[in-house]
C-alpha cells in the first residue's frame, strides 16, 4: 500500500494537518475551566464545538467534491486559526458565556477535515483494488495515534506553560499543517466532473441509502468515545485515583490500535458488510458489560475489549463508501460519517455527565450501551441497504441518460 505512486506525498502531510484537531476538545476544557473554574461550562463550550463541527463538515466534504479539496482547505485553516484566536482571548478576558458560544461555532465549523480527504485520495488512488481496506485500516491506525499524542500534548502545554498555550497551538498547527497539506495538489481527487469528463450530476451522499444507515451506526461509535471519557474520568476520581484515567483510556486506545493493524493485515474473505455487522456486533456486547465493571482492573480490561471491537467496525464502514458512493460524493461521505462520531460523542460526553453527576461514574457506562444497541438494531435491519447497487452509481454519475439501443 506504501508503494502506491504518490502516496507519501499526501500521508506526511496529512498526519501533520489532522494532529491538532485531537488537541481541540481538551484544549478549550482546560483553557474554559481555568478562567470559570466550571468543568460544567467548559464541557458546554466544548460541546458546542464538537455538534458545529459534526454539522458543518459535510458541507465542507461537498464543497471539496465540487470545487476540489485545497479551494476548500485554505480559506478554511485562515478561518480556523482566527476563530480560535478569538475564543482564546473572550476566555482570557472572562466573557459571559454567550460570547464563547458564539465564538465556538466557528471554530468548529471550521474545522478542516483532513482525514476525509486522505480517505479520498486513497480512495482515487486503489480505485477499489483488493488494499482498499488495508488502507482503511491505515487510517483508523493513525487516527487513533493522533488522539494518543494529542492530548497528552495539549496537557502538558496548558499545564506546563500556560493556559491558553494549548488552543494556540492547536490554531498555528492547523494553519501549517492545512496549507501544507492543500500544496499537495497533484494528489487530490478529480472534482467537478463525471467519470465521462463532463459535469457530474449534483447528488448528495446522504441520498445515498447505505450512508444514512452507516452514519447511524458512526453514531454508536461516537456514543462510546464520549461516554468512556467522561465515565473514566469520574470513576477514577470515585477510587481516589485520577492518575489512572490516563492508563485506562490508554488501555482502551491501545486496543483500538492493535485491531487496527491486525485487520489491515488480514487478507479478509468475508465482505465488509458482514465484517462490519459482525464487529457491530462485539462492540455492542462489550460495552454493555462496561456498567457492570466496579475496580480498575476489570475496567481496564473491559476498555481494552471495548477498543478491539471498534476498530472492525470503523474500518468496515470507511471501506464500504467506495462501492457505495459515486467519486463526485465521497470526501462527502466520508465527514458525513465522521461528522457522525463527532456528533455521536458530544451528545454521549454530556449525558454521561449528568448521569455520573447524579447517578455515580457506573451509570455513565449507561450511554454507550444504549447507542450501542440502538445502532446495532439499526444497521441489522437495514445491512440490505449497504450492498452495493451498480445502476445508482452509473445515475449518479451523470450517465443515466443514456438509453439501450439494438445492435445489429
Amino acid at each position: 500500500m506504501l508503494r502506491t505512486p504518490g502516496a507519501w506525498t499526501f500521508l506526511l502531510p496529512g498526519f501533520a494537518a489532522r494532529q491538532p484537531f485531537a488537541m481541540l476538545t481538551i484544549s478549550i476544557v482546560l483553557l474554559v475551566q481555568h478562567t470559570t473554574g466550571s468543568y460544567g461550562t467548559a464541557g458546554a463550550v466544548a460541546a458546542v464545538t464538537g455538534v458545529s463541527m459534526a454539522l458543518f463538515a459535510p458541507q465542507s466534504g461537498k464543497l471539496a467534491d465540487r470545487f476540489g479539496q485545497r479551494a476548500v482547505l485554505v480559506p478554511g485553516v485562515l478561518v480556523h486559526t482566527a476563530a480560535g484566536g478569538t475564543l482564546t482571548a473572550l476566555a482570557l478576558a472572562g466573557a459571559p458565556l454567550w460570547a464563547l458560544f458564539a465564538a465556538a461555532v466557528p471554530t468548529g465549523a471550521s474545522v478542516p477535515q483532513v482525514g476525509p480527504m486522505v480517505r479520498a485520495r486513497w480512495a482515487a488512488k486503489l480505485g477499489g483494488a483488493r488494499l482498499m481496506p488495508t488502507a482503511a485500516a491505515f487510517e483508523s491506525v493513525t487516527d487513533e495515534f493522533t488522539f494518543v499524542v494529542g492530548p497528552v500534548l495539549a496537557t502538558a502545554l496548558c499545564t506546563g506553560v500556560h493556559p491558553a498555550a494549548g488552543l494556540v497551538a492547536e490554531a498555528g498547527l492547523t494553519l501549517a499543517g492545512g496549507l501544507l497539506f492543500a500544496a499537495q495538489r497533484r494528489t487530490q481527487p478529480p472534482f467537478g466532473t463525471s467519470v465521462t469528463g463532463g459535469p457530474a450530476v449534483r447528488t448528495s451522499a446522504l441520498s445515498v441509502p447505505g450512508v444514512r444507515v452507516l452514519a447511524i451506526a458512526f453514531l454508536g461509535i461516537g456514543s462510546v468515545f464520549g461516554g468512556m471519557q467522561v465515565s473514566l474520568t469520574a470513576f477514577t476520581e470515585e477510587i481516589g485515583q485520577p492518575g489512572m484515567n490516563g492508563l485506562l483510556y490508554g488501555l482502551f486506545a491501545a486496543g483500538n490500535m492493535l485491531a487496527g493493524i491486525a485487520v489491515g493485515a488480514i487478507a479478509w474473505k468475508s465482505g465488509p458488510r458482514r465484517r462490519m455487522v459482525v464487529g457491530y456486533a462485539g462492540l455492542a456486547l462489550a460495552a454493555s458489560l462496561l456498567w457492570t465493571a466496579h475496580s480498575a482492573v476489570l475496567l481496564g480490561g473491559l476498555g481494552l475489549v471495548v477498543g478491539v471491537f471498534i476498530a472492525p467496525a470503523l474500518i468496515s464502514g470507511f471501506t464500504l463508501v467506495e462501492p457505495l458512493v459515486p467519486a463526485s460524493a465521497r470526501t462527502e461521505a466520508f465527514t458525513w460519517l465522521t461528522g457522525s462520531v463527532a456528533l455521536g460523542q458530544a451528545a454521549a460526553v454530556t449525558v454521561a455527565g449528568r448521569l455520573a453527576d447524579a447517578h455515580g461514574a457506573t451509570a455513565g457506562f449507561l450511554v454507550p450501551l444504549v447507542g450501542t444497541v440502538l445502532a446495532l438494531a439499526t444497521l441489522v435491519a437495514l445491512r440490505s441497504r449497504l450492498a452495493p447497487r451498480p445502476h445508482s452509481r452509473t445515475v449518479a454519475r451523470g450517465v443515466g441518460h443514456r438509453v439501450p439501443v439494438t445492435v445489429d
